[in-house]
């Protein structure tokens, strides 16, 4: 079951549905059938806008809240939507929400579905707990969603509607890049682009995780554990990660032999250089460059 609210459109407010044609295309077409919005918009100070979803429907629902506020429940829990928040809501969350009387909320919505649309929640790690997220908001987030209206208006060409697609697929994933940025900020412990930059700065030599804890002001076992949490990645595997594709830089735009290059990044033993090259690259250095040159 499809359902839109009836909310009535203002004359600066914009509400899309994608022809049933085209749905057709989205989904028997390879470059759109995994991630496609079945209904988009924007609605400014949607002043009486609400929504009960109490059975099952039949796709997901992406809102971003520029201005105002809202009252949210899903699966019987209370939340509070406010400026910048990021709401999720898939196919198979019973929920409903209602615009502040007082302070309505402004947003942009999608409705999507796909073969991989639940990978693409999944990636965003979506909770029934937390189907929030506060994202702040975002001049770039904010112009991928302008932009997608815009090119909605480019008529009903094949090729618009992959884009389309396609410019869907960029804003989930965007959006899934800032999360770990906001966790971090939540929890005023460790500020990942100060970690990180000191990494870059000492791709040259050598770095260990006592030492990276103790420049977070933490101790080296949360440091570890939350940094994993946030990037999926331990901090000395980031790192070695960091220097490899410095690695593959080098190999690209100089002529400098493998054990010139393994003493620039700090490596005195070229054979060990090589076997940490090979287990992140999947080849060694010298393969990767006969690979380059080919």
């Amino acid at each position: 079951m499809l359902l839109t609210s009836d909310w009535p459109l203002p004359d600066d407010g914009i509400r899309f549905f994608v022809p049933d044609f085209i749905v057709t295309l989205f989904t028997e077409n390879v470059l759109c059938k995994d991630l496609y919005p079945l209904r988009f918009g924007y609605y400014p100070k949607a002043k009486g806008h609400s929504m009960v979803r109490d059975e099952h429907h039949d796709d997901h629902l992406l809102i971003y809240c520029l201005d105002g506020e809202a009252d949210l429940v899903v699966e019987g829990r209370h939340h509070q939507v406010s400026k910048g928040s990021l709401v999720l809501l898939p196919k198979d969350s019973l929920h409903s929400y209602s615009a502040n009387k007082d302070n309505p909320w402004t947003i942009f919505w999608i409705h999507f579905d796909g073969e991989l649309s639940q990978a693409y929640l999944d990636n965003l790690n979506y909770s029934f707990e937390t189907p929030i997220i506060p994202l702040g908001v975002l001049p770039r987030l904010v112009s991928g969603f302008e932009s997608l209206l815009a090119v909605s208006a480019s008529g009903f060409g094949q090729k618009v509607y992959i884009h389309i697609a396609n410019h869907l697929k960029q804003l989930m994933t965007y959006i899934a890049i800032q999360i770990p940025k906001v966790k971090a900020g939540e929890s005023k412990s460790l500020n990942l682009d100060e970690i990180n930059g000191i990494m870059q700065h000492h791709l040259h030599d050598h770095l260990d995780l006592d030492s990276l804890a103790a420049k977070a002001n933490l101790s080296k076992y949360y440091f570890s554990k939350k940094y994993k949490e946030l990037t999926g990645r331990s901090p000395i595997q980031h790192f070695i990660h960091l220097k490899m594709e410095h690695a593959c830089y080098l190999l690209d735009v100089s002529t400098q032999h493998v054990n010139q290059i393994a003493r620039e990044l700090g490596y005195d033993d070229a054979y060990y250089f090589s076997r940490l090259f090979k287990k992140v690259v999947g080849m060694s250095p010298s393969e990767y460059k006969k690979v380059r040159y080919r």
